[in-house]
């Protein structure tokens, strides 16, 4: 099924989130039991894609996050200020088992870095971070992100970045 048979808008109760598999225990839980409790408390913003408004074929989370510049690796802690760094954070990030293999979590990350790029232009936000899971991190780096030399499992992409691979 093409790309553009999908959409992604944010969760909400018409949504079936007990329906949801990934495969990721921790994920399916989140979607079934927290994501709209999230939602709701203003602690994440969590977006299906969907076909029919109703199936949740993906998810991912973004809430404001922030992260001190001695975090990063030397070259860019250098030029950066001392004081926490707005960040935004990708939480969490899957798509439907059933679905592997078909370029859906590209098109979930790029929306996910969209807008996160049209947010930091109106609440400041330096770079992206996501705390990959082990099998997830060379997903992530073949897209540019880049490891924290204190937490290597938690990676980042500066929104500079993410405006040349949007081409915005």
């Amino acid at each position: 099924m093409s790309q553009s048979a999908y959409r992604i808008e944010p969760l909400g109760p018409a949504h079936d989130r007990e329906g949801f598999c990934c495969g990721v225990d921790a994920l399916d839980v989140y979607v079934h039991r927290q994501a709209r409790q999230d939602m709701e408390r203003r602690l994440a913003a969590v977006f299906v894609l969907t076909r029919d408004g109703e199936k949740i074929d993906g998810f991912y989370t973004l809430s404001a996050h922030s992260i001190l510049a001695a975090d990063f690796p030397e070259a860019q802690a250098k030029k950066l200020p001392r004081f926490p760094l707005p960040v935004t954070l990708l939480g969490r990030m899957a798509v439907s088992e059933s679905l592997r293999g078909q370029g859906l979590g590209e098109f979930i990350l790029m929306h996910a870095l969209e807008r996160a790029l049209i947010g930091s232009r109106q609440v400041a936000s330096w770079a992206v971070v996501v705390d990959a899971k082990e099998n997830a991190r060379d997903f992530y780096l073949k897209y540019e992100f880049l490891p924290l030399p204190s937490r290597p499992g938690r990676l980042f992409l500066p929104m500079k970045t993410v405006e040349r691979l949007l081409g915005k």
